[in-house]
């Protein structure tokens, strides 16, 4: 399981967001979507109730938008498992083929970490056994990457957000049922 103290960096935070996926992937077989955050009062984990269609996808991206803004984010990762689809050496992806119905699609789990002043995401290809089942994550041969683009991206406000926007994002989010203690905000860092 994760460990229960505060990253302090966005690298602290991948490296605990790795550790979360690994964990989910032997103790379910699926890592959920997951939103792992910082703020001042410690880390805060939120996972969406589904992300079956791209509604709520969209929502599950505003969601982490508004608990970044709401809760003064400094560090976000959000973590996906995905199909990924790579263009070969010299050749270009076919624009209307999704990643998930490509014949040599990869199934990965995306860490899309952010702070203020770094991005950086990490693929992990998943390893899985002739039955099935999770083996475990292998290495990757893509590069870190810095820039990110989708509705997966640019979540973290570039700078805090004013008092005014702050306090309407805690009043969505409450509407929402995701209170402080649902996110795990305990008042106090560690």
């Amino acid at each position: 399981m994760p460990s229960s103290q505060t990253p302090s960096t966005l690298n602290d935070l991948l490296a605990q967001a790795e550790d979360f996926a690994l964990f989910s992937m032997r103790q379910a077989g699926r890592v959920p979507p997951t939103v792992m955050a910082v703020s001042p009062k410690g880390l805060m984990v939120y996972l969406p109730e589904s992300m079956g269609d791209e509604r709520a996808k969209n929502n599950f991206a505003n969601t982490a938008r508004l608990i970044c803004i709401a809760h003064d984010v400094t560090t976000v990762v959000l973590i996906l498992e995905s199909w990924m689809k790579m263009a070969a050496p010299g050749e270009t992806l076919d624009p209307d083929e999704a990643p998930s119905e490509a014949i040599d699609r990869r199934e990965v789990v995306v860490l899309a970490g952010e702070s203020r002043d770094k991005k950086r995401q990490k693929f992990l290809p998943i390893v899985r056994t002739d039955a099935g089942g999770f083996f475990g994550f292998g290495e990757s041969d893509l590069p870190d990457l810095n820039n990110f683009e989708g509705r997966f991206a640019e979540i973290l406000p570039p700078q805090p957000a004013p008092a005014a926007l702050k306090a309407q994002a805690r009043l969505l989010l409450k509407a929402m049922g995701l209170t402080d203690e649902a996110l795990g905000q305990t008042g106090s860092a560690s």
